[in-house]
């Protein structure tokens, strides 16, 4: 694929797409010309606030608009996979939001569809394309600070307690974990790869969802994650990672940094810009489009086994809490290996 522009659909039309469709719209290379909803109601209003060409009523007819060449899936995580699956068979790239899906056999399914189809998929985690992460990962590499041997963040936030909402719903897949703590997960990922151990507490209010959590995972050389999430208590939303020469502090919001603290063996500090354009989710996007035009089925910045691992790590630090959602086969669950 050559094309001068990527022709975006969205799929649903929650406050997340409109975040994706600000930043579609502000990017040369990219063009949104198609949207899909339950009903066609509120896919004309989507299309008319962003002047969008095509609006359906439905996501199949979306899926089988043969003007959209890529769709990101911005439905609640417990559709993910069923949604997901719907584009790739038809043939359309597809950059799913997080978390991927709602359990690690979810994700297998989506991304074994795409092999089979031999079409591009990769996990809408924003935050992994952005300047300061980028920086991140270029810090690590030329040994800035030794070898990272402990990681520390958090992502939490107090919310109006209502039992109907996607933070609090089992139906929908609601808690900390699923919905902020994929970014602290995702970010031990990026560091460790898959932890050999897991241990960790969480809150389980009144819906049974966690409400607040705290986990440590542990890797086969040693390295550690200290890490927390929450949906009714606010924190710093700062993340450390400490090395044997030195550190990285990542400012709050550490998941959209735009600064970042060079930390090196004389404990001298060094401030090192990272400033994003936009709201930040063109970076992900102008990812999809360098990987499509090079004829890549997956990113190399988040390979789709990557986010597998990431959806099993999910899995087994809920498996310590025992928690499962209404919907999920607990067959299908990966089991925890615990300490």
């Amino acid at each position: 694929m050559n094309k001068d522009k990527i022709r975006w659909g969205i799929l649903s039309t929650g406050r997340i797409a409109h975040r994706f469709a600000e930043a579609i719209k502000a990017m040369e290379d990219a063009e949104l010309v198609a949207v899909g909803s339950r009903t066609m109601d509120k896919a004309q209003a989507f299309a008319a606030e962003y002047s969008i060409p095509h609006a359906h009523g439905s996501y199949e007819a979306l899926a089988d608009d043969p003007d959209v060449d890529a769709i990101y899936v911005s439905t609640p995580h417990p559709m993910h996979k069923e949604d997901s699956v719907l584009c790739l068979n038809a043939g359309k790239a597809v950059l799913c939001e997080k978390p991927f899906t709602i359990n690690a056999a979810e994700a297998g399914a989506v991304i074994d569809t795409a092999r089979a189809k031999g079409v591009f998929l990769m996990e809408a985690m924003w935050t992994r394309f952005l300047p300061g992460l980028a920086k991140v990962r270029e810090l690590i590499a030329a040994g800035a600070i030794g070898e990272p041997r402990m990681l520390s963040a958090d992502f939490g936030f107090r919310a109006r307690f209502d039992p109907t909402s996607r933070l609090f719903d089992p139906h929908l897949g609601g808690g900390s974990l699923l919905d902020v703590g994929v970014y602290c997960v995702s970010l031990a990922s990026m560091l460790f790869g898959e932890p050999a151990r897991v241990a960790g507490l969480a809150i389980l209010g009144a819906t049974g969802v966690d409400e607040q959590a705290a986990w440590v995972l542990a890797y086969e050389k040693g390295e550690l994650a200290l890490l927390s999430s929450a949906v009714r208590t606010s924190t710093p939303h700062e993340a450390r990672i400490n090395g044997t020469d030195g550190a990285i502090k990542l400012h709050a919001p550490w998941y959209a940094p735009t600064r970042l603290t060079l930390i090196g063996p004389d404990k001298r500090e060094r401030d090192i810009d990272t400033p994003i354009e936009g709201n930040g989710f063109g970076y992900q996007a102008a990812e999809v489009a360098a990987c499509m035009r090079a004829g890549k089925l997956e990113s190399d910045i988040l390979p789709l086994e990557e986010t597998r691992s990431i959806m099993r790590t999910l899995d087994r630090i809920r498996a310590q809490w025992g928690m499962t959602y209404p919907f999920e086969d607990p067959n299908t669950v990966s089991p925890t290996t615990g300490l």
